[in-house]
């Protein structure tokens, strides 16, 4: 029973701190409902059940916007067209 407990312990705090960290690091942008640090109160001062909120209510997906921007190939300079230009 008590190693139980243990386990459901860790596996809140690892929640937790999930969501603590998984919030502090998105953009503005990226949380609903509330503000960054309302968010980081509630999961702080609440605990599992914050991180739950946060999680479930809280998040928007990441590909929000529609299409993704390619990202920028990098090129070597021998290789990049505008480097060569402006020698």
């Amino acid at each position: 029973m008590i190693k139980l407990e243990g386990l459901l312990l860790l596996v809140s705090l690892a929640l937790v701190l999930y969501s603590f960290i998984d919030c502090a690091r998105r953009e503005d942008y990226e949380i609903k409902k509330l503000p960054k640090w309302a968010w980081l109160l509630i999961i702080f001062f609440t605990g599992i059940l914050g991180a739950l909120a946060f999680l479930f209510i809280g998040r928007t997906t990441k590909n929000i916007g529609g299409v993704k921007k390619p990202k920028k190939r990098i090129l070597p300079p021998d290789d990049d067209p505008d480097f060569l230009r402006s020698i």
